[in-house]
C-alpha cells in the first residue's frame, strides 16, 4: 500500500511538474516573439535613418546646390541592384564638444561593393549632408576596410570625395584616420586601380589622398 501510495504521489509531482513548464513556455514564447518584433522595427526605423544620411534639409539644400547626395552617385554609378553595403549603422566614437549628442548612422561615409558592367568594384562615397562630409576616424576605418577588401580580391576602388576635410572635433583622431588611409593608398598603388572623383570643396586631406590615386575626375563648378 505504501509503495501504491508513493507511486501514486510521484505521478501526480511529475504531472504537476509538466504543466508549470508547459505553462512557463507558454509565457516565454510571446516575450521572445515580442522582442524579435521589437528588435526588427529597431533595425528598420534604424536603417531608414541611414537612408536619410544629415537628414531632408541637408538633402534639399545638397541639391539647390546642383548636387547629388552620396547615396544618389553610387546610384548613377553601379549596376541596378549591385550594390552590398558595409557597416551602414556605424557610428562615430567621439564624446567631446558635444558630440555624443550628434551621431549619424555611416559616419558620413557609404562604402561597399558592386558592378560596372558586370565587373566588381569596391566604393566609398562622402556623404556632404553629415557633417560636412569630414573625416573622423570611424569613417576612415570604413575607407580602409573596402580597400583592403579590393587589394584581397584584385578589384579596383572608386571614390567619390565630397568633404571638408578632418573632423575637427575629434583632433589627432581624425589626422590619424588620414594616416591610415594614405598608408592604404601606397599600398595599393600598383596593385589595383585607384580611382578618385572630386565632386565637392575638397580642402586637406580630403585631396591628398586623391593625389596619391592613379586617375582623377573633376566636377565642373562644384569641385
Amino acid at each position: 500500500m505504501l509503495r501504491n501510495l508513493v507511486s501514486a504521489n510521484g505521478r501526480a509531482a511529475s504531472r504537476m511538474i509538466v504543466s508549470r513548464n508547459f505553462t512557463a513556455e507558454k509565457k516565454v514564447q510571446p516575450t521572445v516573439v515580442a522582442i524579435k518584433t521589437a528588435f526588427r522595427a529597431r533595425l528598420e526605423k534604424a536603417r531608414e535613418a541611414a537612408l536619410l544620411g544629415g537628414g531632408q534639409k541637408r538633402i534639399d539644400t545638397q541639391h539647390q546646390r546642383g548636387k547629388l547626395t552620396a547615396r544618389e552617385r553610387l546610384s548613377l554609378l553601379l549596376d541596378d541592384g549591385s550594390f552590398r553595403e558595409y557597416d551602414m549603422l556605424k557610428t562615430h566614437r567621439c564624446d567631446e564638444f558635444g558630440m555624443e549628442k550628434e551621431k549619424y548612422y555611416g559616419d558620413g561615409v557609404v562604402t561597399g561593393h558592386g558592378l560596372i558592367n558586370g565587373r566588381k568594384v569596391f566604393v566609398f562615397s562622402q556623404d556632404f549632408t553629415v557633417f560636412g562630409g569630414s573625416l573622423s576616424e570611424t569613417h576612415a576605418q570604413k575607407i580602409c576596410k573596402v580597400m583592403d577588401m579590393a587589394m584581397r580580391v584584385g578589384a579596383p576602388v572608386i571614390g567619390l570625395n565630397d568633404s571638408g576635410g578632418a573632423r575637427i572635433q575629434e583632433g589627432v583622431d581624425s589626422l590619424g584616420g588620414y594616416a591610415d588611409v594614405f598608408l592604404k593608398n601606397v599600398e595599393a598603388s600598383g596593385v589595383v586601380p585607384q580611382l578618385s572623383l572630386i565632386m565637392g570643396p575638397c580642402a586637406g586631406g580630403a585631396v591628398y589622398s586623391p593625389a596619391m590615386t592613379d586617375f582623377i575626375f573633376m566636377v565642373k563648378h562644384t569641385s
